[in-house]
């Protein structure tokens, strides 16, 4: 059917949760539950396949599903054939390398010659041979983070969220060699068709993002501090300025970033703005 788009979700986990959330918040809905396989949307052109992460690159290039939504270093660590869509900007984590906590540590040279546990060989390996360090890289799928206590290897490479894992482990991280975030793949060639269904996806995603990162903001503004504050403002093409029933004050509307609005709010509260009021803004089109 090529008129729906098929989408690998991870089938559980983080990922899954945040992943079900961005499509809920893009109004796209489907049944999502443990033990499912797959899911049809009721109000988008769209299947949904429950999948393992490590599987959905493979999938993805194979055609089965026309797109999927994972973790970048399993995307990275992949050798399949998938283009990177969109940055997604949830689910991140690093990737990171560990050492037990009472080894000492003076730089990533510390591993000449010293054996590696993890299971991302390649973007490890791609790491040390930038670094020019020689070690050997041992690779296993799960449960990294015990190796150095069993003696398979003297450090670790593992993907780290809170630390706490590592040090319940006894290990301690010391250099972080990859970031990474959820990203949208898809196959390189989409027919025309799908292709226009995955930009009508795109615009729904980035409007959801855009007011992610924006905040609307009202504010009470005496007029002959407009110009300052209105500056320190600059909405989406500009504020709206109304006159309030108080004489020689006005109310300002307006967009801002949420990362310049701790750095502006002082500014605004110094010019002589009263009564701010922040408000999420729940999709925004520009």
């Amino acid at each position: 059917m090529s008129s729906i788009l098929r989408i690998a979700l991870q089938k559980s986990g983080r990922l899954s949760e945040d992943s079900y959330q961005l499509f809920k918040e893009c109004g796209i809905r489907f049944d999502y539950g443990t033990g499912k396989l797959k899911s049809v949307s009721s109000n988008f052109p769209a299947e949904f396949l429950f999948l393992r992460d490590d599987d959905i690159p493979g999938y993805v290039e194979d055609g089965v599903a026309d797109l999927g939504i994972v973790g970048e270093n399993v995307a990275v660590e992949s050798t399949h054939q998938i283009e990177t869509v969109h940055r997604l900007g949830f689910s991140k984590c690093r990737l990171s390398l560990a050492i037990p906590r009472g080894t000492d540590w003076n730089g990533i040279q510390d591993l000449n010659g010293k054996s590696i546990a993890t299971s991302y060989p390649r973007i490890l390996g791609n790491y040390l041979s930038e670094q020019q360090v020689s070690a050997e890289i041992h690779e296993i799928s799960g449960s990294v983070e015990i190796a150095p206590g069993i003696g398979l290897a003297e450090a670790i490479c593992d993907i780290v969220s809170s630390g706490s894992t590592l040090l319940s482990n006894g290990l301690k991280e010391v250099e972080t060699i990859f970031r990474s975030e959820a990203i949208l793949i898809a196959r390189p060639t989409l027919e025309d068709e799908k292709q226009s269904l995955l930009n009508k996806l795109l615009f729904r995603i980035k409007a959801v993002q855009a007011a992610k990162n924006n905040k609307y903001i009202v504010l009470n503004a005496p007029n002959n501090a407009l110009d300052q504050i209105t500056s320190l403002l600059p909405g989406m093409k500009s504020p709206t300025v109304t006159p309030l029933a108080t004489e020689g004050w006005s109310s300002v509307h307006s967009v801002i970033n949420e990362n310049d609005f701790w750095e502006n709010i002082e500014a605004i509260r110094s010019a002589g703005a009263q009564g701010i009021l922040v408000i999420p803004i729940e999709k925004m089109i520009y």
